[in-house]
């Protein structure tokens, strides 16, 4: 059986091999910035890589894009290579990776020449502003209004759950504009500078130790109205579309073969009691097990991509990413834990920590991630409800009914 892509794309996987051995050295640590403000280095890189088509690959170049063809193939190829040599493969984040493409569909013309840009060089980032403190997992319920004063909405209310909001340049957020429509009605899809006046974010700490989340407060935050992207009102089906793009950035297949990639060759290196963690023959078959599973996920990707290329919907298969993901980075951070024994206990400066806490950090993240972005249990409402046609889970019967 010949399992190989055919000519053309094999002297496509050579060149890309060829360049990540040549500037493997010129590549940041780490295998990409989540939202955070990008380094001199990092943003070099980035330069690079969009001038070879390696990043923004598929970006129009009327948009600063590389304007190439997409193709499956060739998308499978970059993120095989990269992950194999665990180098960065670009900026990637709220901006980059669920903003760019919802703007490419519902954005303006104008809206997609001034953002779109700056934000895939990794030089303006973004934050996403849906979650409210009463408005988490019921997100039609947000109360964050935006009230029309002449060119310009007038925004108050509150947002929280918001990552790299203290970076952040502009937030993509969701705002009530029309307080008489119904609850899905109502909302618009607004760009918020967050340097305006009126804007103020309150990091929050996680259990990483790190203040990745945050609130924010808008306190009469003025915007103009040609920031609002589509028709006002129609931010719920814009929202969809972010919401489409977020749950494949959790199962990009490039991360988790990256992960997998970075277990196996701590299995290899890591010893316990004499024994490397890949002869342990419990640790092994977890993991082949987590192996199997990030080559269908992986494998599933391109069957969205395709539905993609063809303007087909991706009906229940779009549905599963997010919640098989993130649960399976989870369980691979859990394995790399328990291969590292006592030492997989150290975090934040020992002497005897591995990688600099990066499984220790992984293994905290993933259970957020679990919740965060709809947690587990809300994901399986929505593959069963949307995806499968099943009845609604019932409401609570209110107090005193």
């Amino acid at each position: 059986m010949d399992l190989s892509y055919g000519e053309a794309y094999e002297q496509f996987r050579a060149e890309v091999r060829a360049f990540v051995q040549e500037h493997t050295g010129r590549a940041p640590e780490g295998l990409g910035v989540m939202g955070g403000r990008s380094s001199p280095e990092q943003l070099a890189w980035q330069k690079l890589l969009m001038e070879r088509g390696y990043a923004a690959r598929t970006i129009p170049a009327a948009f600063g894009g590389f304007g190439a063809a997409p193709d499956i193939l060739e998308t499978l190829i970059l993120g095989e290579e990269f992950a194999r040599a665990g180098v960065s493969s670009g900026v990637s984040g709220p901006g980059v990776d669920m903003l760019v493409p919802t703007l490419l569909t519902h954005g303006s013309e104008e809206q997609k020449r001034r953002f779109v840009p700056s934000t895939i060089r990794g030089e303006l980032v973004w934050c996403q502003g849906y979650s409210e403190p009463g408005s988490g997992s019921d997100l039609a319920s947000l109360q964050t209004s935006g009230v029309d004063d002449g060119d310009q909405l007038v925004i108050n209310g509150q947002k929280i759950w918001t990552s790299a909001a203290q970076a952040a340049d502009m937030m993509f957020a969701l705002v009530r504009t029309e307080p008489e429509a119904s609850r899905h009605a109502g909302i618009s899809y607004v760009l918020i500078p967050m340097h305006s006046e009126g804007v103020e974010v309150r990091p929050l700490r996680t259990m990483t130790g790190d203040e990745e989340f945050n609130q924010v407060f808008f306190s009469d935050v003025r915007v103009p109205k040609t920031h609002v992207v589509g028709q006002r009102g129609s931010g719920w089906e814009i929202a969809n579309t972010t919401l489409k793009h977020e749950r494949l950035v959790a199962g990009n297949p490039r991360d988790l073969e990256a992960s997998l990639e970075s277990l196996t060759r701590l299995m290899e290196s890591e010893m316990r009691n004499g024994v490397r963690g890949i002869e342990n023959v419990v640790f092994r078959d977890r993991l082949l097990r987590l192996q199997a599973r990030v080559l269908t996920l992986k494998y599933h990707s391109l069957r969205l991509l395709t539905c993609e290329l063809h303007n087909e919907p991706e009906g229940v298969a779009g549905l599963v990413v997010k919640l098989q993901a993130c649960e399976l980075m989870y369980q691979m951070a859990a394995l790399a834990l328990d291969v590292l024994g006592e030492l997989g206990i150290l975090y934040h400066g020992s002497n005897h920590e591995r990688d600099a806490g990066y499984w220790q950090s992984e293994y905290m993240t993933w259970i957020g991630f679990i919740i965060a972005g709809g947690s587990a249990q809300i994901q399986k409402n929505i593959i069963s409800e949307r995806g499968l046609g099943m009845p609604r889970e019932p409401k609570p019967t209110s107090a005193g009914a």
